[in-house]
């Protein structure tokens, strides 16, 4: 075998339609369109969504929901994941770069703080938001919090 010859395997070329050619072809006349009618003009596309005339999903469906462009969402972190965090580091201030060199967020997360679990040790605390319970319990066990 050589590249002079080279050749596709048995039965993968196919040769294509060539439609419009002639009756000799035996896809001329028609070309494959069948008889009048606007599918056997040129130009024609159906409108996406056509169902043949029958009372398309889109509008069977009610219209319904919508998407708030003033939300701002937040990455929850819980008390328990920052005593964790506390314990194993030895810190005791925990801000959005400690977060994210633990791999909780990333450089765009917003972050917020949640009340699950408890907090045992004296945290600085800096984050964009705090639940009142988690300002509560950071501030009982002698801990400060830095809203963003």
């Amino acid at each position: 075998m050589n590249l002079s010859n080279l050749k596709p395997a048995k039965g993968s070329v196919k040769t294509r339609k060539r439609i419009g050619r002639g009756p000799g072809s035996g896809l001329g006349g028609t070309s494959t369109r069948g008889h009048k009618g606007a599918k056997s003009r040129s130009g024609y596309s159906r409108k996406a969504g056509f169902e043949g005339g029958q009372m398309p999903i889109q509008r069977r469906l009610p219209k319904f929901g919508f998407k708030n462009i003033n939300r701002v969402a937040y990455r929850a972190i819980n008390l328990s994941t920052l005593q964790k965090l506390a314990d194993d580091k030895q810190l005791t201030k925990i801000g959005l770069e400690e977060l994210k060199a633990s791999g909780f967020i990333s450089a765009s997360h917003l972050v917020k703080i949640l009340a699950k679990g408890e907090l045992s040790v004296k945290l600085d605390v800096t984050a964009h938001a705090f639940s009142k319970k988690a300002e509560d319990a950071i501030t009982a066990a002698g801990g400060t919090i830095i809203k963003l």
